[in-house]
């Protein structure tokens, strides 16, 4: 599974080693990566194992909105585009799996987690693609959350996770841009296109503006994620941030943000807006949400209908494991 490792040739005397801990705390903040063959904290392994496999499983399940309209899109181009898409997002679920799994959890145990329901995903992969603009709107504003989420986690203090996200990072840039330049064509056409661009983006407001989790008083995982500098700045902080560069865009398309106490704040320098409804936000999180039960309905059969090609793979690796007999001559 995995190495705790020695310390000054001494058998690891275990995770909560008041020695090793000071260690440990001060190779993060004199900015340090921790390794996978490095000592760590169970709880720091613990918080990364859970925060790892949820971004993986929700790069999986986010496949399935834009996914649905792959036959549908208006042209060529478009098919190509979103084809990329999804296909860079299940790259991005590899991508997290494999960083994951340098913690000592097998890809398998995370997908069963998945399948059962007992590891989350993003609630924002809950909510139905109803129309094109669906697919810009989250393009625009799901991945420019993301990327407002992720860019810092390229600073993450554990490296196999940090180096992992510089390519997701840059991958996720071009996926937003694509999504505000198909909000732009929509924003630029006739009204009913532009109608239907102010629709998506009056149901995905609220839920990307959510996406960075609840607020800071109510996370129960934030203060000791940022000691351990695997997350650089708040729930709130990262919203602040969304807010702030997503009005000026949405004026800039002659869109109405779906808020009416949404306002710049002079005194504050930053965009203020109305309160949340977290109740939502905690109903779609405990599988409440419009799409919850087909999401993972949709990921289970995926899974049961590729079973051949797992068995086939591991029957193949096995075959090539064994040892060459070298018939006498």
């Amino acid at each position: 599974m995995y190495s705790q490792g020695l310390i000054g040739g001494q058998a690891d005397p275990g995770p909560d080693d008041p020695v090793l801990l000071a260690l440990f705390q001060a190779r993060i903040d004199a900015e340090e990566k921790i390794e996978a063959g490095d000592w760590m904290p169970a709880a720091y392994r613990k918080t990364l194992i859970r925060q790892i496999s949820q971004h993986a499983h929700s790069e999986i399940i986010g496949m399935q909105p834009e996914g649905n309209w792959l036959a549908r899109a208006p042209t060529l181009r478009r098919k190509a585009a979103l084809l990329a898409k999804v296909q860079d997002e299940g790259g991005h679920g590899l991508y997290l799996y494999a960083a994951a799994e340098t913690l000592g959890i097998a890809r398998e145990e995370m997908q069963e987690q998945l399948l059962t329901g007992a590891a989350k995903y993003s609630s924002i992969f809950n909510y139905p693609t109803l129309s094109w603009a669906d697919i810009g709107a989250i393009g625009w504003l799901v991945d420019g959350a993301a990327i407002m989420n992720q860019i810092p986690l390229c600073r993450c203090s554990y490296g196999p996770y940090a180096r992992a996200m510089i390519r997701v990072c840059k991958e996720e840039s071009f996926h937003q841009r694509q999504g505000y330049e198909v909000m732009t064509r929509l924003a630029e056409g006739a009204p009913v296109q532009r109608a239907m661009a102010q629709d998506a983006l009056n149901r995905w407001w609220t839920p990307a503006v959510m996406m960075f989790g609840p607020p800071d008083g109510a996370s129960t995982h934030s203060d000791q994620s940022m000691i351990w500098k695997i997350k650089r700045f708040t729930n709130d902080d990262l919203r602040q941030r969304f807010v702030d560069a997503t009005v000026p865009q949405a004026a800039y398309l002659s869109l109405t943000v779906p808020d009416p106490d949404c306002r710049w704040n002079e005194a504050r320098g930053h965009y203020d807006i109305g309160p949340l409804d977290w109740d939502e936000f905690w109903r779609v999180v405990k599988g409440g949400g419009p799409m919850n039960r087909e999401r993972l309905n949709a990921r289970r059969a995926a899974h049961a209908e590729g079973a051949w090609v797992r068995e086939a793979a591991a029957a193949y690796a096995a075959k090539h494991a064994k040892p060459q007999v070298v018939a006498a001559e």
